[in-house]
């Protein structure tokens, strides 16, 4: 019989009698029996119902002692260093584990940047008996799809807080966030802004509530004004910072939530003829490896993505042979890395943007 027909006894119902009484097409209800992932996740939830509830038999389709040696990394793209990174943690840990890895170089996005569907259909033709997802972040449907399946996957550095049950692996991001605003603090500035990512994502909360953290124990107010959030273009987080520079008092340093909203930075204020440290102080996120190329190095924290993604591999070998890890969330520390681009304010009129001084950049 084919993929409709995946199997009922002959005595049992066919699989029209399930989509009829499920009150779907048969094709859809053969999506289900046939592990397709295209179904919303409240269809397939009649459909399963109403399968177990008549005695459907189905064939399992994903058997993860067929290929109990390969394991699926599903990663955002190839062209990052931070990529690199996650490759690098993830190739030593299988090797220690003698697994081998499938690398999908991420599959296409949607304009949300979810990946789109067909890929985890891959997963069952391969036979994987794992997945490492380094995806910002996943639709309920293809959550509830590997669920189901019973497929182990652990999220590496998941950009929105995964559904409860979820194994993710992340960075102690609060704590970098107060790492990188002391370090500031401590060289005697007061005026700090910070620029994030959009809204509402994990690292990016928790990296300005550091911040926020830092600034209070310090007994520095915070000032709203000196928050603000851009997307992942660098383009986008240089202007951010100009932005905060034309502020009647503008900040003395910035804490950038990430080491290539700094590469952006950088070219803006150059432009402007800003010169960093000696006018703006900034301090990255990340430490990959373009901080220590660029002129002058980046003071940045250290995001272990190599020891994260290793950590999440170890965790799903565990999740492979049976075992479930007592805490769903593992966190690695993070480390503040000094170079150059941090120094103590320099000496400016308070309330003059800077660069707008008389005889100054622009």
């Amino acid at each position: 019989m084919g993929r409709t027909g995946s199997a009922s006894t002959s005595s049992g119902p066919t699989l029209a009698v399930v989509a009829r009484e499920a009150g779907v097409s048969v094709p859809t209800a053969s999506k289900v029996v046939n592990g397709r992932e295209d179904v919303a996740p409240e269809t397939r939830r009649r459909v399963m119902e109403t399968l177990d509830r008549l005695g459907y038999v189905r064939r399992p389709r994903f058997d993860a002692g067929r290929a109990p040696g390969l394991v699926d990394l599903v990663v955002q793209a190839l062209d990052t260093s931070g990529a690199g990174a996650v490759l690098h943690g993830v190739e030593s840990a299988a090797h220690d584990a003698g697994l081998e890895v499938v690398v999908s170089a991420g599959p296409a996005r949607t304009r949300g940047g979810r990946p789109e569907r067909g890929w985890l259909d891959k997963l069952i033709a391969r036979g994987s008996a794992g997945v490492l997802c380094n995806l910002a972040d996943l639709t309920p449907s293809q959550y509830a799809w590997l669920m189901e399946h019973r497929i182990p996957f652990v999220m590496i550095d998941p950009a929105v807080e995964p559904p409860s049950g979820v194994v993710s692996v992340g960075a102690a991001n609060w704590q970098g966030g107060v790492t990188a605003t002391e370090h500031l603090l401590a060289l005697g500035h007061e005026r700090i802004a910070v620029v994030a990512g959009r809204r509402h994502t994990m690292c990016g909360d928790a990296r300005v509530a550091g911040y926020r953290s830092a600034l209070a124990s310090a007994g520095i107010r915070h000032r709203p004004e000196y928050i603000r959030h851009t997307g992942a273009d660098e383009g986008a987080a240089g202007r951010r910072v100009l932005d905060l520079l034309d502020l009647p008092e503008p900040p003395t340093a910035v804490f950038l939530c990430s080491d290539r909203m700094a590469l952006g930075v950088y070219g803006a204020l150059a432009e402007r003829g800003l010169r960093v440290p000696d006018d703006v102080s900034v301090v990255g996120f990340g430490d990959l490896p373009e901080s220590r190329w660029i002129a002058p190095p980046l003071t940045t924290v250290r995001q272990p993505l190599s020891e994260m993604a290793a950590t999440a591999l170890r965790l799903l070998v565990r999740m492979m042979d049976g075992d479930r890890p007592e805490s769903t969330r593992t966190e690695l520390s993070t480390r503040l890395v000094e170079r150059s681009s941090t120094a103590r304010p320099s000496v400016k009129s308070h309330g003059t943007p800077v660069g707008q001084e008389p005889g100054g950049f622009r």
